[in-house]
């Protein structure tokens, strides 16, 4: 019974949505159409790089990069700006995910050895606005727009240059800020020393497989190469070259998409219900988007939003921006507060009020840019 718990309290959206599938299947039985909702195509994209990413933290080459260049810094100033434009650039092409996986427990691990516990807070929430503003900007940056980009048939410049004014406000808020947190900030004498990274002959081979999988699953989003052709590909090197990586995507998240393609598409079914969320979108598509996050986090508003709109563009804006506000609004941003809440005296009650004031500013700033750019 307590592992139940602890699956449905780690896994609540996977819970909802597969719930929400369950109801909806009574009112509308299952048939061969159901194959019809589900988009293999991103789910395809989605695992290819789930995989591809495990493989480069398997071998620590992004905790790497960040040793490198957070060690070439001398003061607390340098530190958190680098240590915040990791995981904005980072989660352009590694997803936002990944890039607090990564560079979070680095951080603490930094920030406690330069003896700056103070700036825990500060400096993660900072990280976690980069990585939900950074990954903004690209197809690969999260799952919904993942999903989106797909769906929308754009061109890949085409999507950059939607989201490009954003990003660049953003950047430039995330620089301001930090350099108000840490405008004290003294010259640090120790720091964390470089880890040596004794790789063999076998790693280095495996670092150039995934380096290779990743263009592919580029070639993939780019829509050069079919997206079954690169699954193929990508299945047959991990399975042979370094199987044990399979264990570690995140395959909840991938039922979450399929349970949520089934709930979506049963709604577009139930006309009385399908008419309210497409009049209620009808009002302001990138408002209603963004409120919805707020309580059913991006992705799922992502999928629920895009089955009733026909300017896909306005739900890629709405859910990104929708990212900010509550903690749950990206489920990203729950990675980083469980990292935060492991260190001894963490004080999660002042992590959440700095993250939601830090939050709801940027979100004001970026939808009131959105007012007068649109």
């Amino acid at each position: 019974m307590k592992s139940i718990q602890n699956f449905i309290k780690n896994e609540i959206v996977l819970c909802v949505a597969f719930i929400l599938a369950v109801i909806s299947c009574f009112i509308v039985p299952p048939t061969k159409s159901y194959l019809s909702y589900i988009d293999f195509r991103t789910l395809s994209i989605l695992f290819t790089l789930m995989v591809t990413m495990a493989g480069f933290q398997k071998l620590s080459v992004f905790r790497q990069v960040g040793e490198i260049m957070v060690n070439r810094m001398n003061s607390l100033r340098g530190i958190a700006l680098v240590l915040v434009f990791l995981c904005f650039i980072s989660s352009m092409f590694i997803t936002n995910d990944v890039a607090l996986l990564t560079f979070v427990p680095f951080s603490i691990i930094t920030l406690s050895i330069a003896n700056h516990k103070e700036k825990f807070i500060a400096v993660i929430v900072l990280e976690t606005l980069a990585a939900n503003l950074g990954s903004m900007l690209t197809p690969l940056g999260n799952p919904q727009n993942l999903y989106l980009y797909s769906l929308s048939g754009m061109k890949l410049t085409d999507f950059i240059n939607l989201m490009l004014p954003y990003s660049m406000c953003s950047l430039i808020l995330l620089i301001a800020c930090v350099l108000i947190v840490t405008r004290h900030s003294k010259e640090i004498s120790q720091k964390a020393s470089n880890s040596v990274y004794n790789r063999s002959k076998k790693d280095k081979c495996l670092i150039l497989m995934y380096i290779v999988m990743f263009l592919v699953s580029l070639l993939v989003v780019a829509r050069v190469i079919p997206y079954y052709v690169a699954l193929v590909i990508v299945l047959a090197f991990v399975f042979i070259f370094d199987k044990r990586v399979l264990r570690k995507p995140d395959y909840s998240l991938l039922f979450t998409f399929i349970f949520l393609f089934i709930f979506i598409g049963n709604i577009k079914q139930m006309p009385l219900l399908s008419g309210l969320i497409n009049s209620l979108l009808q009002i302001n598509e990138v408002g209603i988007s963004i409120l919805l996050s707020q309580f059913i986090s991006n992705v799922p508003a992502a999928i629920l939003c895009s089955g009733f709109v026909s300017d896909i563009r306005q739900i890629i804006i709405g859910t990104n921006l929708g990212g900010l506000g509550t903690l749950i609004a990206s489920m990203a941003s729950l990675i980083s507060f469980k990292q935060y809440s492991y260190i001894d005296g963490a004080d999660n009650v002042k992590y959440i009020k700095v993250f939601s004031i830090m939050n709801i500013a940027f979100l004001v700033c970026l939808y009131a840019l959105h007012i007068l750019y649109f």
